[in-house]
């Protein structure tokens, strides 16, 4: 988790287009152009942000979470195995600007559901999409059986 005061979270630096992550599969950037996307940019982190890959659906699986920030709405878009005909969208809301993406495993997803209870946790073979809202908690979206499960993250 990134931990930040509340006044550098107000130093937004940018929304960057597609063409400034350059490690995404060129067909994922090409959609996210048509999509109209830009990407937040948390002034105070140097490095890029909000464009993590992971597997997500299944072990060994590379896909590709994107925050998409367009006309004052977010959603973070799910590429399944790098392809642009195959994206799920999720966690749809009002562009803050102040969310951060991480990539999470096992360890960090079971140890957040015992700390936080809840209903039975599934099998956990692969990672799980933080979802960090800056001052608030996170939460932890993880594919199980082909839907979207919300789980405990950070506080």
């Amino acid at each position: 988790m990134i931990a930040l005061t509340f006044g550098v979270l107000l130093q937004i630096a940018s929304r960057l287009p597609p063409s400034a992550f350059p490690g995404l599969p060129y067909a994922v950037r090409q959609e996210l152009v048509e999509r109209r996307c830009l990407t937040p940019r948390l002034a105070p982190l140097r490095r890029r942000h909000n464009v993590v890959r992971g597997s997500f659906e299944r072990p060994g699986q590379i896909d590709w979470a994107v925050l998409c920030s367009t006309r004052g709405v977010s959603r973070i878009l799910v590429f399944w195995n790098g392809d642009p005909a195959r994206v799920t969208e999720l966690a749809r809301g009002p562009d803050h600007g102040l969310r951060i993406l991480g990539v999470v495993g096992r360890d960090f997803i079971v140890s957040h559901h015992r700390a936080n209870g809840g209903p039975p946790l599934p099998p956990t073979r692969h990672q799980g999409i933080e979802d960090i809202v800056m001052e608030k908690a996170s939460v932890v979206y993880y594919r199980y059986r082909g839907r979207w499960l919300v789980l405990a993250g950070t506080d």
